[in-house]
């Protein structure tokens, strides 16, 4: 049998891969066990072919509204389902290649298949069940084979798959996920989503930018329920002037399947019913852990609600036991598994380093108009005890959001009254996504409103509202 492994990773996605990036670095000898595609659901099924799709629809936007830009496109304007499809799924064959050059290049082993852990120390990987919902990217070459493994310390960064809920199971066909929402073999003109978190609402935005008939349906009182209530409610006024119908507060209790597509009753908190038809529904109720046929039961590691209990460095119950990313629990982004996977194989080799600090991580939505947040929203806050200082600033007052034509959003930002302390930044409106970064280094430095102030911040820029936001918030405002 071969030397044991220092770290045995379970799952290349973006967790499990840059986990064993690190561990490399630190001069651990790692292993990654990958059943299905290196990148995991980010990089093949998530973020990246996601943002792909819409940059496509943001980009047939902008020729749609070419006019407005003193510009003019002759002929008629259109777009090829499935061109829009090649281009996404390219995108994440390239990165998917570039995951195995970086596990190489650090001289990380690669073993392909099913893996179980039968006991602490001990794994043992089988050959691949997993049919890939494409054709999968080609298996990098020299990876090790199926077998029994040794490991000091298994991390398991299994990730996540699409909640389903009863009665409304997704059959790939008129009940979609977000599989197949990123690969329709045919253009839906119309379309009911359901749920509207950060992956429904972008496929939402995606479809009705082109073309086709949305209805988001949603169970609580608001949209993109984790946002600030402010933000929500901003971004819920932009897509209803898109054409976006959005129910809330409702829930769906039943889908009938029709030849030509799905009906759908709802209900809202009072009872009252109606029904909805589609050619397509999407399934986007959120994402459950996998965590089954890991091994993980006869362990003893405890789970809960379908997620592995984990510390701030990765630690299980179980000693040498390991979990990060969505398979540790929310948020579920694809950041904060990288960033838990640093910390876990840090924490392995010795180094303390700083446990995660969940009000630190951002969160993005790629939709149109984008959302951006981190740290508390202002109920959050207010819950809390905090006595707060609340700054706005519209993007109607930024020279460089008129410039570009995005003049329609908002900057909010949330103090602490007594210390100056920033508790939250939230944004919606035009690129918020690479703004909201800004903050998050801010709140990582322990920075007051007086930093805040004091920094000089470019000009014409978008960044420019995010000081304005603060200074609104201590009186100080000059555009407004």
């Amino acid at each position: 049998m071969a030397d044991p492994y220092d770290v045995l990773i379970i799952g290349g996605g973006p967790g499990g891969y840059v986990a064993a990036i690190r561990s490399a670095q630190l001069g651990m000898k790692t292993a990654v066990v990958e059943r299905e595609h290196l990148g995991g659901i980010c990089l093949n099924w998530g973020c990246i072919p996601t943002k792909a799709l819409l940059r496509s629809a943001e980009i047939y936007h902008y020729a749609q509204h070419a006019k407005d830009y003193g510009l003019t496109i002759e002929g008629k304007l259109g777009f090829d389902p499935a061109a829009v499809v090649k281009r996404s799924r390219d995108v994440s064959g390239q990165l998917n290649s570039g995951v195995g050059f970086l596990l190489k290049k650090n001289k990380v082993d690669v073993i392909w298949g099913e893996a179980k852990i039968t006991k602490v120390g001990e794994v043992i990987v089988t050959a691949s069940q997993k049919k890939a919902m494409q054709p999968q990217h080609p298996v990098p070459k020299g990876i090790r084979p199926p077998g029994t493994y040794q490991a000091k310390h298994i991390i398991v960064a299994t990730g996540a798959r699409p909640r389903v809920l009863p009665g409304l199971e997704p059959d790939g066909n008129l009940i979609w996920t977000y599989f197949e929402a990123m690969v329709p073999k045919a253009f839906p003109k119309s379309l009911i989503v359901l749920g509207s978190g950060a992956i429904g609402v972008e496929f939402a935005s995606f479809y009705r930018t082109l073309g086709a008939e949305v209805t988001i349906v949603e169970v609580l009182p608001q949209i993109l329920p984790v946002e600030d209530a402010e933000i929500a409610a901003h971004a819920r006024k932009r897509f209803e002037k898109q054409g976006i119908k959005i129910l809330t507060s409702t829930k769906a209790t039943k889908v009938e399947k029709k030849a030509d597509g799905v009906v759908v009753t709802v209900a809202d908190e009072k009872g009252a019913t109606q029904t909805l038809s589609a050619d397509r529904m999407i399934s986007a109720v959120g994402v459950q852990g996998n965590v089954e046929n890991l091994g993980l039961e006869a362990l003893g590691v405890k789970i809960e609600r379908g997620i592995i209990v984990a510390d701030g460095q990765g630690r299980t119950n179980v000693p040498g036991l390991y979990a990060i990313g969505d398979v540790a629990g929310p948020p579920m982004l694809a950041h904060k598994a990288e960033h838990e996977g640093v910390i876990c194989v840090e924490a392995i080799k010795g180094l303390h380093p700083h446990a995660m600090d969940k009000l630190m991580i951002p969160g993005c939505t790629y939709c149109n108009p984008q959302i951006a947040s981190v740290g508390l929203t202002e109920a959050k806050a207010r819950a809390a005890g905090y006595e707060l200082r609340i700054g706005h600033f519209p993007f109607v007052g930024n020279g460089k959001a008129i410039a570009l034509g995005e003049p329609d959003g908002l900057v909010k930002t949330i103090f602490d009254a007594k210390t100056g302390k920033l508790l939250g930044a939230h944004m919606v409106g035009a690129e918020v996504t690479e703004l909201i970064q800004g903050f998050v280094v801010a709140m990582n430095c322990e920075t007051t409103e007086a930093e805040l102030i004091n920094a000089v911040f470019p000009h014409p820029t978008l960044s420019e509202m995010m000081h304005e936001s603060v200074l609104d918030a201590y009186g100080r405002v000059i555009h407004m």
